[in-house]
């Protein structure tokens, strides 16, 4: 699944770091300079308006950049964050109207009662740990290996998606992705992936840096007071264990760059292969407790995780995995227990890790739990409201406009051959495009929600989209199924669906605005919808065919060239240097810097072809190039810009927003020259669709 931004139903590591976009300077410029706050800032010695040659992100965005500070309770701050902070406080404000509501609907209620009793802190307070209590007894009566593979097999959640490469982290010590077979597309399969860490990534745990050290040693204090916060004795030598066993996890776990690796993922399994390829877990018991059973094929994506952990659970104590499987327990849970245990977490993962200086307020994080349990209830209420149909109408004639553009560059491809376009122009025919809000909208009859039990329902919640998830596993594939809410500020596609998704929230300025120029609309949301027309023939998505089943449709020559253009682009992201010890990793940033670029250039064509028998606008290029670079608009303390370059597979949104060097248009429109710092010799530029 490749996001334009990030993944929706996130852990907690990874909504303690959602929006984390950079705002360093580019490499070419002078060393960057850091602000009070840690975020990153322009250089002193660059003007207000430098020459757009020379730095077109500052061009556009500077003066925005010296002027807004990062709100106190954000790591990052941009176009993307302001629009969803908007959109937030007006679905805030329905919510909090719903009460005076007699009429509302079934899942109007379950929304009205999940957020009041989230927003309940003195109710919350009032019950203490006792909510917690019975799962927690549950792990301390764990008295065998057996026990042990039924308690991780219970923790089993269907958290993660290889597909996204920025979603590869599960704090359960397995995640599970329920999606279209890679090999049969006539069915669904259970993919298992590693997981295990309270840390974002495996190099949280390995990088011997100053800086990675103090984090492993803030971390293990961070297990200590949570178990000490629980009532557990001796907390310091518990979470010396816990983070012990966490490091041999890490250890056997897959680099990012080859999670992103389809085809190293590729690993299918039978359910009795596990007891002789990941000796050491009861799989048996593990299976049953995760209501998979009966379920006798997988996709295993970390074949190396699987086998590092299934081995730790033979041979580490099982006081420690009952203290594993508690304190994740504790944290994962926190925000729906005391107030000490929710600013505890904060601590950590929002101060220490993100570098983020105050939680946000309850009422967001009452927002973001209630979506996270009721996406689909909030949704329908935010469309209801905010999303007018002319809003669709017109984005889905855009959408039409990019995919012919999109075409008909194929078509243009000096380098490939006819077999491979027909192909590729197979792909873009049965493309599967969702505007603003699914054709199904989610029915939670399923899941009870009751006033005053704020722990139990987002357990439920959980358990209920488990539920939902195995169910999966028995009907066929259904390619307009959608991946995310509709007032979620983001867009996707979903290669094994060959479908995209463009949820209703990001239909607003700056991305879309209905008053706005068509230049300005196709520069914003015009490259956004290109970005995820493009991800079907990025380095991962031009592994599925048509039916997003993973085959090889390529002529070894098409290929070569592909993989050649994209190693150009590698190289030009990787010689971006937001930190002087810190660079871009142009590998694991490709999937997103190709979208961008083919994405970008198709949104132009169908500008430029949309404009056919119109009035000439004035500058248009120059007001479609400047929409597009106003979208990228974004700043990050350094904590989370370190983070984001460490573990993200989007670029930060500078180097982004410097894609356009790679477009001849670009050139013409800003007079831009040989000698400045952006600028690239026709035959340097990178062309790839």
């Amino acid at each position: 699944m490749h996001g334009l931004r990030f993944s929706w139903r996130q852990t907690p590591v990874q909504a303690a770091i959602a929006l984390v976009l950079a705002g360093a300077t580019l490499a070419s410029l002078p060393a960057q300079a850091h602000g009070q706050d840690g975020a990153a800032s322009a250089p002193a010695a660059v003007p207000a308006k430098v020459l757009p040659g020379d730095d077109f992100y500052d061009y556009v965005n500077g003066d925005w950049m010296r002027s807004t500070q990062i709100p106190a309770d954000r790591s990052s701050w941009g176009s993307f964050a302001m629009l969803a902070n908007a959109t937030n406080e007006r679905i805030i404000a329905l919510i909090e109207g719903l009460s005076a509501t007699q009429q509302a609907s079934a899942g109007a209620r379950q929304v009205s009662d999940f957020y009041r009793t989230y927003m309940d802190e003195s109710a919350i307070e009032a019950k203490g740990w006792a909510p917690i209590k019975p799962l927690l007894k549950k792990i301390d009566a764990v008295h065998d290996r057996a026990g042990l593979a039924r308690a991780l097999g219970e923790s089993l959640r269907a958290d993660v998606d290889p597909l996204n490469s920025t979603n590869f982290h599960t704090e359960n010590l397995f995640g599970l992705w329920v999606a279209q077979d890679l090999n049969d597309t006539t069915r669904n399969v259970a993919y298992l992936l590693q997981g295990g860490l309270g840390l974002p990534d495996r190099a949280f745990y390995q990088d011997g840096s100053a800086r990675m050290q103090g984090l492993r040693t803030g971390y293990q204090a961070h297990i200590a007071a949570m178990l000490a916060l629980a009532g557990y004795g001796d907390a310091p030598a518990r979470a010396a264990r816990v983070f012990a066993l966490e490091q041999q996890i890490a250890a056997s776990h897959a680099s990012r760059e080859d999670s992103a690796d389809v085809a190293k993922g590729n690993n299918a399994w039978r359910a009795a292969d596990f007891a002789s390829k990941a000796p050491g877990l009861d799989w048996s018991a593990f299976f049953q407790a995760a209501g998979l059973g009966a379920q006798q094929d997988f996709i295993v994506w970390h074949p190396t995780a699987m086998r590092g952990s299934a081995a730790l659970a033979a041979s580490v104590p099982l006081a420690t995995w009952k203290d594993f499987l508690a304190f994740h327990a504790i944290n994962h849970f926190s925000t729906t227990l005391p107030k000490a245990a929710a600013g505890q977490r904060f601590a950590f993962y929002g101060q220490t890790l993100s570098g983020t200086p105050q939680q946000s307020p309850r009422s967001k994080r009452a927002l973001a739990a209630t979506n996270e349990a009721l996406s689909d209830a909030v949704g329908q209420l935010y469309v209801e409201r905010y999303f007018p149909p002319e809003s669709k109408a017109r984005v889905q004639a855009m959408v039409t406009n990019i995919v012919a553009a999109f075409s008909r560059r194929i078509d243009k491809l000096d380098w490939m051959a006819p077999q491979t376009k027909a192909q590729a122009q197979e792909k873009l025919k049965t493309l599967y495009v969702g505007v603003g809000y699914p054709e199904r909208w989610e029915d939670y009859a399923g899941l009870r929600v009751v006033r005053g039990d704020a722990l139990g329902n987002a357990q439920r919640a959980e358990q209920f989209h488990y539920r939902q998830e195995l169910a999966k596993l028995r009907q066929a594939p259904d390619r307009k199924a959608w991946a995310m809410p509709a007032q979620l500020v983001n867009a996707v596609n979903l290669p094994l669906q060959n479908a995209l998704n463009f949820p209703a929230a990001i239909l607003q300025p700056p991305f879309f605005d209905p008053a706005a120029s068509d230049a300005a609309n196709y520069g914003g949301i015009g490259a956004t919808i290109g970005h995820e027309i493009s991800h079907s023939f990025d380095d991962q998505g031009a592994q599925f065919d048509a039916q997003g089943k993973l085959r090889d449709w390529w002529t070894p020559a098409d290929l070569a060239h592909f993989q050649a253009a994209s190693k150009q682009l590698v190289a030009q992201f990787s010689a971006y240097k937001p930190f002087p010890d810190l660079a871009v990793n142009g590998q694991l940033t490709l999937s997103e810097n190709l979208a961008d670029l083919a994405g970008v250039a198709a949104a132009h064509d169908a500008f430029t072809l949309s404009q056919q028998g119109k009035p000439a606008q004035a500058d248009a290029d120059r007001a479609f190039f400047t929409g597009y670079g106003i979208s990228w608009r974004s700043k990050a303390r350094e904590a989370a810009a370190r983070q984001q370059i460490l573990t993200d597979g989007h670029a930060p949104a500078q180097y982004r927003a410097a894609t356009v060097r790679n477009l001849d248009a670009w050139y013409p429109a800003f007079d831009v020259q040989p000698g400045q710092q952006l600028y690239l010799a026709p035959e340097q530029r990178v062309r790839v669709w």
